[in-house]
């Protein structure tokens, strides 16, 4: 083994310290996870809470995180991989609700917080409390995830929550930086000059995120490279953010931006290998983030605690309670009226009429707090005014509303019968229809074909497979008892036959020599065949 140089010693174990006790709180995290799913609750509850059972641990890890990084690091990989997934078109169909969420209730919620920040603490300057505000307003759809995919909630409620989470967490940074800036100069701006910045800021940041995006959509056509293209969405990912913040823009909003522009492109840009391996490389990117940052804040309470030991316990309980009270009952205050006031008028109430009070109650209970707050209460600068304070309502309106909304929200939804029932045999209506149009449009171009003279007869030998393909599919958009059986049938046929293939390869591998490279190669092909019925069949 070679030695180390004389004087590097030290900052080599340092390193080592910090690889170790990162490998441990990942080892944690997964752990945890198996965890949560288990007992059917948000893993971001059970991270906060191992977290501060660490955090009071004699041997626990040493991991600080410097502030400029907390938001740099953590949320353009969570922000970008949100954005990529979004259905775009179910987005701009639902503009004004997520608006009205993500502007205007962030905005009161903010103000309300800041308020009462206030009545309790009052020597925390303005600026301090709107920036206690605005740390907490934004809800975050991770830390709903769990719960909106494991039930089938209608399909606009869940675009709604998703893509106020997409926005509100770029408003709520608008505000915040605005806040920030002004108790760390001790001035204040005056209320058309924030509204100027705050839309000149947010505005900004989209031009930047398009500008960064469709520039990498330009350059990755000639990159024809699976790994390349994946390193180029991580460049553009970090890099709108980036170059957003140097002009004093919005970072949030520009790597959504991106993100919205790279997802609606994938299909034009991208081949088949790379959005798939890809999609995989941004799944566990967020998992391994959230995780961490979830039981990094959990850490962090004991130092916090320590420098908060002048106040009582009674005090700082009755603090956060206060918050956190504020902090839900200013959600259900602004999602009614905005709600329902809008539909008085005849032309928006014919457009899109009212929803049902039970979808409105859960958009207003699903109001977790999560990522980004956390990365803003951490990100808060060293010398900012009455910073642990702050730092520990924000920890504890997250804890709140994870623990008490978190671990509610699905016995809510099911309570109020707002859950979807399946449809039989697992696929919908209108979905059936589409792949019968697609497989109708396949079987003409084989009709077609079938008149070649080199490939007529290939064609023709196909035109069945295809003919039953979309037979069957018309049968399950007509609906009926017999098409749901047959429908069943065939999934577990094939998926039956995957099986047998797979136990057929491994024999043939062990008694011949075929090399390991052929093996995993038809493994992967029935590996993506399996995944396709499963997806096509429900």
């Amino acid at each position: 083994m070679s030695k180390l140089a004389p004087g590097t010693a030290e900052p080599y174990m340092v390193f080592m310290e910090i690889v170790h006790s990162v490998l441990g709180l990942l080892a944690a995290c997964v752990g945890i996870a198996v965890l949560a799913r288990w007992f059917k609750l948000p893993y971001a509850v059970l991270l906060i809470l191992v977290g501060m059972v660490i955090a009071f641990l004699p041997f626990k890890p040493h991991i600080a995180l410097e502030p400029d990084v907390a938001l740099a690091f953590f949320l353009p990989p969570l922000l970008m991989g949100s954005a990529y997934r979004t259905d775009w078109r179910a987005f701009r169909s639902n503009i004004r609700p997520i608006l009205l969420l993500a502007v205007g209730a962030v905005l009161f919620s903010a103000f309300a917080v800041a308020w009462v920040a206030r009545l309790m603490l009052p020597e925390l300057p303005w600026a301090a409390a709107i920036a206690l505000g605005a740390i907490v307003a934004p809800p975050d759809a991770v830390a709903a995830s769990a719960v909106l995919t494991r039930l089938n909630l209608p399909r606009r409620l869940v675009t709604v929550l998703e893509g106020e989470s997409l926005l509100n967490d770029g408003s709520a940074l608008v505000l915040y930086r605005l806040a920030v800036a002004a108790a760390l100069l001790g001035a204040s701006l005056p209320v058309w000059q924030a509204a100027g910045s705050f839309v000149l800021v947010g505005a900004g940041g989209v031009v930047v995120g398009w500008a960064v995006a469709r520039a990498a959509l330009a350059l990755i056509p000639r990159l024809k490279d699976t790994l390349l293209e994946i390193a180029m969405s991580f460049l553009v990912c970090f890099g709108s953010f980036l170059a957003a913040e140097a002009f004093h823009l919005s970072g949030v909003l520009a790597v959504v931006t991106a993100g919205i522009i790279f997802g609606q492109a994938q299909y034009a840009v991208f081949s088949p290998q790379t959005r798939i391996e890809a999609r995989t490389v941004w799944v566990f990117l967020e998992f391994i983030l959230t995780s961490l940052i979830f039981i990094l804040i959990g850490l962090s309470l004991n130092d916090t605690m320590d420098r908060l030991a002048d106040r009582g316990w009674l005090e700082l309980t009755g603090l956060a309670l206060a918050i956190s009270v504020t902090l839900i009952v200013a959600r259900f205050i602004w999602v009614f009226p905005a709600t329902y006031l809008p539909r008085l008028i005849p032309a928006v109430r014919r457009e899109d009429p009212s929803p049902p009070w039970q979808q409105v109650v859960i958009i207003s209970w699903a109001g977790m707090r999560g990522v980004v707050s956390l990365a803003a209460a951490l990100a808060l600068p060293a010398g900012f005014p009455e910073r642990d304070i702050i730092v520990f309502l924000a920890f504890m309106a997250i804890l709140a509303t994870l623990v008490v909304q978190g671990t509610t929200l699905e016995w809510l939804i099911l309570k109020l019968k707002v859950q979807q029932k399946r449809h039989p045999g697992g696929l919908d209506p209108a979905e059936a229809h589409a792949r019968h149009v697609v497989a109708q449009a396949q079987m003409m171009a084989l009709r077609e074909r079938a008149q070649d003279v080199m490939d007529g007869a290939i064609a023709a030998d196909l035109l069945a497979e295809y003919q039953d393909r979309a037979g069957h599919l018309h049968r399950a958009h007509r609906g009926g008892g017999a098409a749901l059986a047959e429908r069943a049938a065939r999934r577990r046929i094939r998926l039956d036959l995957l099986q047998v293939a797979r136990g057929a390869l491994a024999d043939h591998h062990r008694a011949s020599t075929m090399h390991d490279e052929a093996l995993v190669k038809l493994n992967q092909e029935l590996d993506l065949e399996e995944l396709r019925i499963e997806r096509a069949l429900g």
